[in-house]
């Protein structure tokens, strides 16, 4: 892909991008924040608390597969569109669920209401389609940042909108899941509008009709930096998410209310995506496997943080819970430069749909097995354990370096080993 310099139209798509993500930043922190708590309240057990974490992570990987390929087929704005509006159909389906007391509906809305997530980790794509190799990592963290405004005011407005709710006559944990579906729909409707031209579209209309990337005669699917950059960002998202949906439960068990949980969370969430410029900055600077590495030993001490917090110091689990969500950051904004880097223009968007199925499936065995990690070991041992897993990110990267060098046949394609 000729991408020497900035395409004319990049400025312009990361600014849409970036309008859409502050809307999907608060559907996507909303519904996390009172998932569990809704799920613990309709089933009557800690153990399976872990549940709505779950359900969404398992649509996100379903989601993950169609956006990628519809992204594919139609480009970024038909695929992106689709689905942030599956995610406000499933917002509302929780809602519907919670008023009615009915779980099988619960259970199938949170799978949908997962598309919304798969959505917003997927837009970070669509921010290097038409950006040049050097500032690469800084287009995909200018879009995962616009995240931080919704995303940190999303959990606060968890007890207006429960007072809301609890004044429209319906369960106080179900008014965040309308405040979700709103944002989901307005990311939508942002990007129909003017995600104009299309990104990915444009891509493959400047890209060499030769383009091509080689590994030894292997398929750039399976090559070693798609593999490390997936290992890396499958041990965050595993990680983070099996710490983070029990917080709150955790919490709520030792006295703190639903706003107390939400500082939290919010703290958390300005932790996964208030740092991303700077990420970026880090990688296009030091390269991916330094950041990477960073990643492992900050998720490490955010493990080592939550373990020893003291139960009743909401400042010191906010501390703990911020860590973990800069760990994450530097795991994503790694990983994802890794396979930007190694995927060339003519699969890239199928490609990174399937990657992010890994990504979605860790979030799903990390939140369903967090409660009942919890339900035997307690709060600080999850946190131990999470700690622990973290640093299956040194030996991932250890071998991509052993791995042959992609050959580098087009100016968009740079890999690190």
């Amino acid at each position: 892909m000729t991408l020497m310099s900035e395409h004319p139209a990049q400025r312009r798509t990361l600014a849409v991008l970036v309008a859409a993500q502050i809307f999907s930043g608060a559907g996507l922190a909303a519904g996390i924040t009172v998932g569990a708590l809704l799920a613990q309240d309709m089933l009557g057990s800690t153990g399976l608390a872990g549940l709505p974490a779950a359900m969404f992570t398992i649509g996100s990987a379903a989601a993950a597969v169609g956006v990628g390929r519809i992204s594919q087929r139609s480009g970024r704005r038909a695929g992106l569109t689709l689905g942030y509006l599956t995610g406000a159909l499933g917002s509302f389906g929780v809602v519907a669920a919670a008023v009615t007391g009915s779980l099988p509906l619960l259970f199938v809305s949170l799978i949908v209401y997962g598309a919304g997530t798969a959505t917003s980790l997927q837009a970070r794509y669509a921010g290097a389609d038409l950006a040049r190799p050097a500032h690469r990592a800084r287009a995909i963290s200018t879009v995962l940042v616009a995240t931080t405004v919704g995303a940190v005011v999303g959990p606060n407005l968890t007890t207006p909108m429960s007072n809301m709710a609890v004044r429209w006559g319906i369960p106080a944990l179900s008014g965040p899941f309308v405040l979700s579906g709103a944002a989901y729909a307005l990311a939508a409707l942002v990007l129909w509008v003017l995600l104009r031209p299309d990104p990915l579209v444009l891509a493959r209309r400047v890209a060499e009709p030769s383009e091509e990337v080689v590994v030894a005669g292997v398929s750039t699917r399976w090559s070693a930096p798609i593999v490390a950059g997936t290992t890396v960002m499958v041990v965050t998202q595993l990680v983070m998410a099996a710490v983070m949906t029990m917080t709150p439960i955790h919490m709520q068990h030792h006295g703190h209310g639903v706003g107390a949980a939400g500082f939290v969370i919010a703290v958390h969430v300005a932790g996964m995506y208030l740092p991303s410029l700077l990420s970026g900055m880090l990688v296009d600077r030091f390269g991916t496997g330094f950041v990477a590495v960073a990643a492992a030993g900050t998720l490490i001490a955010a493990g080592l943080a939550a373990a020893l917090a003291p139960p009743s110091s909401v400042g010191a689990l906010a501390v703990a819970l911020g860590l973990l969500g800069v760990g994450w950051n530097l795991g994503l904004v790694a990983g994802t430069t890794m396979i930007a880097d190694a995927t060339p223009v003519a699969t890239r968007a199928r490609t990174q749909g399937t990657v992010d199925v890994g990504i979605a499936i860790a979030g799903a065995g990390g939140g369903l097995g967090s409660g009942v990690v919890v339900a035997f070991a307690d709060y600080p041992g999850l946190a131990f354990l999470g700690a622990g897993i973290a640093l299956l990110i040194v030996p991932a990267l250890a071998w991509a370096t052993r791995r042959p060098r992609i050959r580098d046949e087009s100016p968009s394609v740079r890999v690190e080993s």
